[in-house]
C-alpha cells in the first residue's frame, strides 16, 4: 500500500502549504490567487458556522460543509465586497464550478478520497448588451488593487475591442497602432484580417485613452516605436542575468492580457468573467 500522506493538522496552515506547492509546481499567479480566494472563503464560512477561530483540516474537508458553503455562495452570502451587480448578487455558474474544482484540488493535495461532482462549463454566461456597456465603462475608470493605472486602461481597451468585434484576445493580439483609425468618418474603425470593422463611441473613447497612456510609455524608448498595439506596462522579470526589455519593445503576451483581465474583472464584477462574455449584442 502507498504510504499515508502527512498533512498539517490546522486548516489555515494546510491551505498555506497547498498554495506553496502550487507555486513550486509553476502554476500561474492568477490560478493560485483564485485557489487562495476560494479556499479562504470556504474556511471563513466554516469558522463562522462553528463560531470558532481555528478548525482541523480533516473537519474542514467535510462534503456537508462544502455543500453548505456552495449554497451560501450561490445565494451571494459569502460575497466580501460590493460588485457591479450588487452585494447580494447570486454567483455565476462558472464561478461555482471554480469553487468546486478548488475544493477537489485541495482534497487531492491532502490525499483524501473525496470529490464533489463538477458541473460542465456553462457557455451561456454572457452579459446583456446594457450590462456589457456598463461593465466596460466601469473597467475604464476602475483601478484594481495591486495594479497600476496603465494596466487597468489597457485591460479595459482589450475587453472593449473583444466586445466590439466578437474576436478573442488571441485574435486581436497581433494588432498594431496603425490598424486603429479613430478619426475615420462616419465611424472610427479597426483594421482586422477580414477588413475594416466599425467601432462604437464607447470603444473608441477607451481605445483613445489607452493610446494616450501607451504614448507616454513608448516616449521612454530609445529609438523607433515598434508600433505594437498591446505592450507591457512595466518591465518584466530579468532572465538569464540580462535586463528585461523596456515596455514597448515587445508585444504583451496573450497570457499577460488574459491575467490582467481576470484580475480586474474579478474585483469589479465579482466573478472571473471571460472576455468573450462582454458582447455588445447577443450571439
Amino acid at each position: 500500500m502507498p504510504p499515508t500522506r502527512t498533512r498539517p493538522a490546522d486548516a489555515s496552515t494546510a491551505i498555506g502549504h497547498f498554495l506553496d506547492v502550487l507555486e513550486a509546481r509553476g502554476y500561474m499567479h492568477g490560478t493560485r490567487r483564485l485557489r487562495a480566494h476560494f479556499l479562504n472563503e470556504y474556511l471563513e464560512h466554516a469558522l463562522s458556522e462553528e463560531q470558532s477561530t481555528t478548525l482541523p483540516v480533516d473537519e474542514l474537508m467535510d462534503p456537508a460543509r462544502a455543500d453548505a458553503w456552495l449554497a451560501a455562495a450561490a445565494a451571494g452570502g459569502t460575497r466580501s465586497r460590493n460588485t457591479l451587480t450588487g452585494p447580494d448578487a447570486v454567483a455565476a455558474s462558472n464561478t461555482q464550478r471554480v469553487r468546486i474544482q478548488t475544493w477537489n484540488s485541495f482534497a487531492e493535495h491532502l490525499g483524501l478520497p473525496l470529490r464533489l461532482e463538477t458541473p460542465p462549463a456553462a457557455h451561456g454566461d454572457w452579459l446583456e448588451p446594457e450590462e456589457s456597456h456598463r461593465l466596460l465603462r466601469t473597467l475604464a475608470v476602475k483601478r484594481p488593487v495591486g495594479s497600476n493605472a496603465a494596466t487597468a486602461i489597457r485591460t479595459a481597451a482589450v475587453a472593449a475591442l473583444v466586445a466590439a468585434t466578437g474576436r478573442s484576445v488571441p485574435g486581436l493580439h497581433r494588432l498594431d497602432v496603425a490598424d486603429v483609425d479613430l478619426e475615420h468618418r462616419p465611424f472610427p474603425q479597426i483594421g482586422l484580417d477580414t477588413g475594416p470593422h466599425p467601432l462604437d463611441k464607447d470603444t473608441a473613447d477607451i481605445l483613445r485613452r489607452w493610446l494616450d497612456v501607451r504614448a507616454g510609455i513608448t516616449r521612454q524608448l530609445e529609438g523607433t516605436d515598434p508600433g505594437y498595439l498591446w505592450i507591457p506596462t512595466k518591465p518584466g522579470r530579468p532572465r538569464g542575468g540580462e535586463e528585461p526589455p523596456k515596455p514597448g519593445l515587445t508585444r504583451a503576451a496573450v497570457r499577460t492580457l488574459h491575467s490582467a483581465h481576470r484580475n480586474l474583472v474579478l474585483q469589479v464584477f465579482g466573478a472571473p468573467l471571460r472576455p468573450g462574455a462582454l458582447l455588445l449584442s447577443r450571439p
